[in-house]
């Protein structure tokens, strides 16, 4: 039997179908078109699990179930998307409306984030665990959060939004409306602040950097500036990685401080430095997390299933 799993974003839908051994045999996307009517995007999930279907040579009588991951809040339970500010649903019954176009009896509904964290948990690099954290570190700070083999999002539906837990009391303003939120320090777009921040200091002071010449590369400032410059042996990119990493770290602590996962899995754009990443950030970890010189440490590792995460997580929801 085979399972399709449905990677829903404000850009892009993404549809996988995948094998007994959680491998997606066939994919295919769409633009997501977020500004249309709910009914519109789920004619489009449906057109794309057909299609799955169709170019794997695999019967729709086959596929035992659909797993969605959305964005906002998915009461999962109940099939419905409580909310959702990148697309016009709000108590929109996805489940119900995919079934009766889709002909399959089961349709789950997961939140991305948490999707992406049992997808990790299910297959990729907290495989064999039972209790695990993802973090994904791009335009935001995502989480994921799973305890006894089951993905936490609290009575609402609505917890696991660890990148709005507060850092720096009155610090940075966040797209969520309040300050010092990991997710505004700890965010790629945390990171590329950072990096202006240091390029328009270096301008003012008439410092050197190598940071100029990759963003004339790159034609703007992103996530890999700093490190790149770093890797070069520029003294301000080694400065605006040390900021960032520093605070990783310690929201990264407060996470295995909360939870004290078997695994906490770093996923996302930033996620892309590997073990350059994981190197710099361990020692931080370790220094603030508590008990860490006699308790047995989380392992700190790289996610492993990249943009597949959502895909392989919402086919298996249910398992």
């Amino acid at each position: 039997m085979y399972r399709i799993g449905v990677d829903l974003g404000g850009t892009n839908i993404a549809v996988g179908l995948v094998d007994e051994n959680y491998r997606i045999v066939m994919q295919g996307s769409v633009p997501t078109g977020a500004e249309r009517p709910g009914e519109a995007v789920v004619d489009d999930i449906a057109k794309l699990c057909f299609k799955v279907c169709e170019d794997a040579g695999v019967s729709v009588s086959d596929v035992a179930a659909v797993g969605i991951a959305t964005p906002g809040i998915a009461d999962y339970n109940a099939g419905v998307v409580r909310y959702s500010c990148n697309l016009n649903f709000r108590n929109f019954p996805l489940a119900d409306l995919l079934k009766a176009r889709f002909p399959v009896e089961t349709v789950h509904i997961e939140n991305d984030a948490n999707a992406a964290a049992w997808g990790e948990a299910i297959a990729g690099a907290a495989k064999g665990t039972t209790n695990s954290l993802m973090i994904t570190l791009g335009t935001g700070v995502g989480g994921g959060i799973i305890i006894d083999g089951k993905v936490y999002s609290g009575f609402n539906c609505a917890g696991g939004e660890l990148g709005h837990a507060v850092i720096v009391a009155g610090g940075r303003p966040c797209g969520c409306g309040r300050k010092g939120c990991w997710e505004a320090y700890s965010s790629a777009t945390g990171l590329i602040n950072m990096t202006k921040d240091k390029l328009a200091e270096c301008e003012k002071t008439g410092r050197a950097t190598a940071m100029t010449a990759l963003v004339e590369k790159y034609g703007k400032v992103n996530g890999r500036v700093a490190f790149d410059a770093m890797r070069l042996g520029d003294a301000a990119g080694k400065e605006v990685v040390d900021e960032y990493v520093y605070y990783l770290g310690i929201g990264l602590a407060n996470m295995v401080n909360l939870f004290q996962p078997e695994v906490l899995s770093i996923g996302g754009g930033i996620s892309n430095e590997g073990q350059v990443l994981l190197d710099l950030v361990e020692p931080i970890v370790r220094s603030e997390q508590y008990g860490g010189d006699v308790a047995e440490l989380t392992q700190l590792r790289i996610a492993e299933l990249k943009n597949d995460a959502g895909i392989i997580g919402a086919a298996t929801l249910g398992l």
